[in-house]
């Protein structure tokens, strides 16, 4: 799969998840090793091409798409530490300065929601590269929810608090008739 991509890429395992076992690798000295972290966890590998640039989180909430963060680790990338461990994460909040890069980045975050089958609330993944391109990652349908999670750090953006967003989030999982009342 390396070779049939080209280096460099992302070996991952399918059903893990805040970047456990992931490795980026440049060179195929390193590939051997990544696949054995991998191959720890249960089910499937995964393996994507590395895409070099930004990364952003666009969270969702009720049809709607909060403002843009722009992650921006210490280290080479947003690992587990980073995500987890690490205090000097900086978390960008909107995360792009173009307007209208803005809006398409929540176009497509939004789109890609949909196109997943999804409803209520959510959180989409996606790298920018050098030349303004936005790559989708993934569409999380149970992204955090504490007080410093990413969703409610967008939310905070736009004026809903912490108490508001979870009674959001819980009357987006309530049939139509029963948020009315």
């Amino acid at each position: 799969a390396a070779r049939s991509l080209g280096l460099p890429v992302i070996v991952k395992p399918a059903c893990e998840g805040s970047s456990v076992g992931v490795s980026r690798v440049f060179n195929d000295a390193d590939l051997e090793a990544a696949v054995a972290l991998a191959a720890r966890y249960p089910g499937e590998l995964l393996m994507e091409q590395l895409i070099v640039g930004g990364e952003y989180t666009v969270g969702i909430l009720d049809g709607v798409a909060l403002p843009t963060i722009r992650i921006v680790p210490a280290g080479e990338y947003y690992d587990y530490h980073a995500k987890y461990l690490a205090e000097d994460t900086q978390y960008l909040c909107p995360g792009l300065e173009d307007a209208e890069a803005e809006r398409e980045m929540q176009a497509q975050a939004l789109a890609a929601f949909h196109a997943a089958g999804c409803t209520g609330w959510g959180r989409v993944d996606v790298m920018r590269d050098a030349q303004g391109r936005n790559y989708l990652l993934e569409v999380n349908t149970a992204p955090g929810m504490t007080s410093h999670s990413l969703v409610p750090k967008a939310a905070r953006q736009v004026g809903i608090a912490f108490e508001d967003l979870c009674w959001r989030v819980l009357e987006t999982s309530l049939p139509q008739e029963a948020a009315r009342a």
